[in-house]
């Protein structure tokens, strides 16, 4: 088997460690990078910056901002990308409510706030069982912080500006996965089955148990789905 390069893409307040407990699993199918999604204030340029440093041709992931930035890859060089996997994420732009929210975060984190941010989100990032889970609020927090504030805010107009993806899904012709968390409140499982009804061809995978962050709440479902992508 040859090897296929993948590339995945974190999310908003994410960093690499949101893989972690994916790239061994996915190594055996070629080299694994996690890409910086921290170069850039639109979807336009981050897409533009990972390009550069991805292999000429490779299996493409994003969670959550990391699909948003995975969308626009597929505009800017489908000719590139193997294989899709969206992950906890979504081909819409914001509704206004959405974006004025992301605005008062941006706001908090500018008055001196940013630290309290990862915490006020959990709650909404992951399934209600998991809510008082506090190794995986650790890790959110720990990756948030990592990030750093000025990447958040770069990241979160990147977000809002992001464009509208659904009229674009119909050229994807690749192999595409899409996997989503049965409780995922940030990008539910209708707006994954929304994308699959608009890529040919497309498989959905509802992890039970799991919120938005079903890489790291469920990640023997994830990794399953992705190594099964990838096979």
């Amino acid at each position: 088997m040859d090897d296929m390069p993948t590339v995945l893409i974190p999310g908003l307040n994410a960093t690499a460690r949101v893989y972690a407990e994916q790239i061994p699993a996915l190594w055996q199918f070629g080299p694994v990078t996690v890409a910086n999604h921290r170069r850039g204030s639109t979807v336009t340029q981050i897409a533009g910056h990972i390009l550069k440093d991805a292999p000429p041709r490779f299996a493409l992931g994003g969670f959550s901002m990391g699909g948003y930035i995975a969308l626009e890859i597929m505009r800017q060089a489908p000719e590139r990308v193997l294989r899709l996997a969206l992950i906890d994420t979504s081909a819409r732009p914001d509704a206004p409510e959405q974006t004025e929210r992301r605005r008062q975060l941006m706001d908090i984190a500018r008055s001196g706030g940013f630290t309290r941010i990862p915490d006020v989100q959990f709650p909404n990032s992951v399934h209600p069982d998991h809510t008082g889970d506090e190794t995986l609020k650790a890790i959110n927090r720990a990756m948030a912080l990592a990030n750093g504030m000025d990447a958040y805010l770069d990241q979160q107009n990147a977000i809002i500006n992001r464009p509208d993806s659904r009229p674009d899904l119909a050229a994807i012709d690749c192999p595409t996965l899409i996997v989503v968390g049965d409780g995922d409140q940030i990008t539910p499982p209708p707006l994954a089955h929304e994308m699959a009804d608009l890529i040919a061809g497309s498989r959905v995978v509802v992890v039970p148990k799991a919120g938005h962050m079903a890489l790291i709440e469920q990640p023997q479902a994830v990794t399953d789905a992705l190594v099964g992508w990838l096979s």
